[in-house]
């Protein structure tokens, strides 16, 4: 009769280590992923600080005020945005002139009307230049590990 309730104990501690194991891999797993490894880390901020030197965005076009810049990372997707705000009341078209002048001369090449690209620390980053719209102006740099397309 031993042998029947240590089998049954046996088979009791197998069923919840199984039951444990299932368990983890339900909830601990993606509860461990979400607490230890979800969002961004030192290598996008390591990115990020990359993009925010960029002397293009300090290329404040002619009648635009002083520039506010901004940087972060999109903890779902991992891309990392470096930029500088103005206020800026201007045409279009010279923003777009004067932009297209300042990344020609750093590197970058052209992609679309408002976007350019350039290699940078391993992946491509794109420049895109938005506005003006309501007064403000936003040259930003965008890009991600995985070599994303943006414009």
């Amino acid at each position: 009769m031993r042998i029947h309730k240590v089998g049954t104990s046996l088979a009791g501690l197998l069923a919840a280590v199984g039951l444990g194991a299932a368990a983890f891999v339900v909830v601990g797993a993606p509860l461990g992923y979400f607490l230890f490894e979800y969002g961004c880390g030192a290598e996008e901020d390591r990115l990020g600080e990359v993009l925010a030197g960029e002397s293009v965005l300090g290329a404040r076009p002619e009648g635009a005020g002083e520039g506010e810049p901004y940087q972060g990372c999109d903890d779902d997707d991992l891309f990392v945005v470096a930029g500088t705000s103005y206020a800026y009341g201007g045409p279009r078209e010279s923003v777009l002139a004067h932009y297209r002048k300042a990344a020609l001369a750093e590197g970058w090449r052209v992609r679309a009307e408002d976007c350019f690209a350039k290699r940078i620390d391993g992946t491509t980053a794109y420049l895109t230049v938005e506005g003006p719209t309501d007064g403000s102006l936003q040259v930003e740099i965008v890009a991600d590990q995985d070599d994303s397309h943006w414009c």
